[in-house]
């Protein structure tokens, strides 16, 4: 299956949940590190409200795996890159999000 692209680094299998499609083509902007984000299945939380939060959790294969929280939703997100957690929490910061 071929994922859809928005400026060829954002990988759309699925929709993205609100306020998180600006955090991640601003990290994918500002961050040439990040080689590339593919964002995962949605599924409702009830602790998901305000701010777009982001917490990064698991290392895989070739970078990250990241939880975002927003809009009564959570959805995983796998990053493609060479940062470090510290490195990549800090560029998410930097785009908008809050990192726990």
């Amino acid at each position: 299956m071929r994922l859809r692209t928005a400026k060829d680094r954002l990988k759309i299998e699925h929709s993205i949940i609100d306020g998180v499609r600006e955090i991640l083509e601003t990290l994918l902007a500002t961050t040439p590190e990040v080689r590339s984000v593919i964002p995962g299945v949605i599924r409702p939380v009830r602790d998901a409200k305000g701010k777009v939060r982001v917490r990064v959790t698991v290392r895989v294969q070739n970078g990250w795996k990241a939880i975002a929280l927003s809009a009564g939703a959570r959805q995983e997100l796998f990053i493609s890159t060479s940062l470090t957690q510290k490195d990549l929490e800090r560029a998410l910061t930097a785009a908008g999000a809050l990192v726990e």
